[in-house]
């Protein structure tokens, strides 16, 4: 299989995973308290940079549901870029397969910021509490999402 086709393929199915799972659990997706399981794909960018092309278009196409709409569309969207490519490079020299997973969890759950931020200046919520609910999801979001990817790790090459 010619090796951008197969690219293309992992971009797609791990952006539809993240839609799926994103709009299943879409009560819990959005707003103040959230909780988006499908962002433990985040752990795949420390595998391999398409993978931020991945999630990215993922949390694109669920935004487009966000009640708060094309703001969040935008700048959730660029958020999870950001945050997916820092893990990327932080982690991109270390061998270790649980330190890239403590790597991506700690970075994603630290820039939840970006969340609590939008939410404050768009639904005048205090941001401190949402940074506190925001990146409580996302800590067990990565928490799960660390697990799963480590055990999905050693029967798929996530580096291709």
């Amino acid at each position: 299989m010619n090796l951008k086709i197969r690219d293309m393929v992992g971009v797609g199915v791990t952006a539809a995973l993240y839609i799926a799972i994103s709009m299943v659990m879409a009560p819990m997706s959005f707003g103040v308290v959230q909780f988006r399981l499908a962002e433990m794909f985040n752990h795949l960018a420390v595998f391999n940079k398409k993978y931020i092309w991945a999630v990215s278009i993922g949390c694109l196409i669920v935004n487009l549901f966000s009640p708060m709409g094309a703001i969040d569309m935008v700048f959730g969207t660029l958020g999870t870029i950001v945050m997916a490519t820092i893990s990327y490079l932080i982690s991109k020299r270390t061998k270790s397969i649980k330190l890239k997973l403590l790597i991506s969890t700690i970075v994603c759950t630290v820039a939840t910021w970006s969340v609590a931020l939008e939410l404050n200046l768009t639904m005048n919520v205090p941001f401190l509490w949402t940074y506190l609910t925001v990146a409580l999801g996302e800590l067990v979001s990565m928490g799960v999402g660390a697990f799963l990817i480590y055990i999905l790790n050693k029967r798929f090459d996530f580096k291709r």
